[in-house]
């Protein structure tokens, strides 16, 4: 072993207390610091994803006053919120997170769009945060169309007021009230002009809570503003400021949808084996895909839809044989009227094209209906 000269070991032993001192507080930083940077988002209709599983949007659509939210591990929080719109109207944006589709952006392996009928739970929770300086509901909304839709606004609207602070109410007039899983709400119902609504208002305020949404969405079936063949589209948690909101959290969020229900009518799509093969031809900044999905299981799978994440600086510019939004990150495929089931043993197959920008790779992660397939 080499040894230091003598000078050198007497320097050492100086210095030996404040190495170990640096070295404690280094761990502690180590120890304390975050899994990730938070990202905040200052775009209109920005988004980005987190767990791995689902999509936070900033989504200010009312008002040209800046919002800025930003995302963390496990939800968000509205780290600006100017300007304020009249009361009796609508809101100034709707930031929030999500599982499912939301105008062609989808979140990360979700199985939604899913028949109302072919899902047996949808359990959720979710924390909140609240302040007191702004005018606003805390607002969890849950989205059903007659049609698989990834785009466009839905037929009906769900909307679970968990607060509200100040002189608001949901749109149309209160019905009466009812008790859905195990809590009493007062119930509303109207339109807002481009889909149903109706809302479940909390007497006081709720901070947390885990539930299963099916118990709503049998509530808007059993009312007929919504039919066992209609589809769950997305699943939403967040807020609507009518003036400032900056403070306001959602500090933790899940939503797991079950699919293989027996409702009437449909006695459920099993969990589906796949493979999934993807050939490219790739030049400058330019690429096309080839996808064929292959059912391996022994069950048909209807409504197919196939969930992944294109690599970064990928975006898809068109599609063919399938409906695949024009979009980066998470995507999901679905099949058309002429294809939207995929046989045992049998294959469906489609195609985009695309841009990219650095190194070009392929995505890897597909799922079939909520279930992870393996790669060709």
């Amino acid at each position: 072993m080499r040894r230091l000269p003598h000078q050198l070991r007497a320097l050492r032993g100086l210095f030996a207390p404040l190495l170990t001192a640096v070295a404690v507080v280094a761990a502690l930083v180590t120890a304390t610091a975050p899994a990730q940077a938070d990202t905040t988002i200052c775009e209109p209709f920005g988004s980005t994803t987190v767990q791995g599983r689902y999509v936070v949007q900033n989504n200010r659509w009312g008002s040209s006053a800046t919002q800025c939210v930003t995302a963390t591990d496990t939800g968000f929080r509205v780290a600006q919120a100017d300007g304020s719109v009249p009361t009796n109207g609508a809101p100034k944006s709707y930031p929030s997170v999500f599982n499912g589709c939301h105008y062609t952006n989808c979140s990360p392996g979700t199985n939604l769009p899913a028949r109302i009928s072919g899902i047996s739970s949808a359990p959720s929770s979710i924390s909140y945060g609240y302040v007191g300086d702004a005018v606003y509901n805390a607002s969890y909304d849950i989205w059903l169309d007659p049609t698989p839709r990834t785009d466009g606004v839905n037929r009906t609207e769900i909307m679970i007021w968990f607060n509200k602070v100040g002189p608001i109410q949901p749109i149309g007039s209160q019905v009466g009230t009812a008790t859905v899983g195990g809590r009493t709400w007062q119930v509303w119902t109207g339109s807002n002009g481009s889909n149903d609504v109706i809302s479940f208002v909390a007497p006081s305020a709720i901070s947390s809570w885990s539930f299963d949404v099916m118990d709503f969405v049998r509530q808007a079936v059993t009312r007929g503003m919504a039919q066992n063949d209609w589809y769950l589209t997305s699943v939403q948690a967040g807020f609507e400021p009518w003036q400032n909101g900056a403070g306001l959290a959602v500090n933790s969020f899940s939503s797991t949808v079950n699919t293989g229900g027996t409702g009437p009518g449909n006695p459920g799509d099993p969990a589906a084996a796949c493979t999934v093969s993807y050939a490219t031809n790739v030049w400058q900044g330019g690429f096309t895909a080839d996808v064929t999905v292959k059912n391996t299981g022994s069950s048909a799978v209807d409504d197919w839809k196939l969930a992944f994440t294109l690599p970064s600086g990928q975006r898809i510019t068109n599609s063919w044989n399938a409906s695949v939004p024009s979009a980066s990150g998470a995507v999901t495929a679905s099949g058309l009227g002429h294809n939207a089931q995929i046989a045992p043993g049998a294959s469906q197959s489609f195609g985009f094209q695309g841009t990219y920008s650095g190194t070009f790779a392929r995505p890897d992660g597909f799922s079939l209906n909520g279930t992870a397939c393996t790669s060709a």
